[in-house]
């Protein structure tokens, strides 16, 4: 009743194959393993001197108010009590000036 020394034989070369197959899956899994450790030491970011004064620009931007109050406090004081008065002359002035810049672009 006892297994026969073929069918042992074929089990223990199985048992063997299996075992190599795991060392080098294991062999293997370690590499990447130890790669992507280094990988992940080695990795750095470097923010440019531009970077960073691009940075500092988007902050000053930001912490400023979206309306310069020391301008537009006076002009909103004129048109409350009717005082305010535009030029034709010289708004026509101005915007033709402004045109002529932006065609120049």
């Amino acid at each position: 009743m006892g297994m026969d020394l073929g069918r042992k034989e074929e089990i223990r070369m199985r048992i063997e194959a299996y075992t190599q197959v795991q060392q080098v899956y294991g062999a293997k899994s370690r590499a990447k393993t130890q790669n992507a450790a280094k990988s992940a030491n080695s990795d750095q970011i470097q923010i440019s001197s531009i970077g960073k004064d691009i940075q500092t620009a988007k902050n000053a931007v930001a912490a400023a108010e979206d309306i310069r109050s020391e301008l537009t406090a006076p002009i909103k004081a004129g048109i409350a009590n009717g005082t305010y008065h535009v030029s034709g002359e010289s708004f026509a002035e101005k915007l033709m000036k402004r045109y002529e810049e932006i065609e120049s672009l």
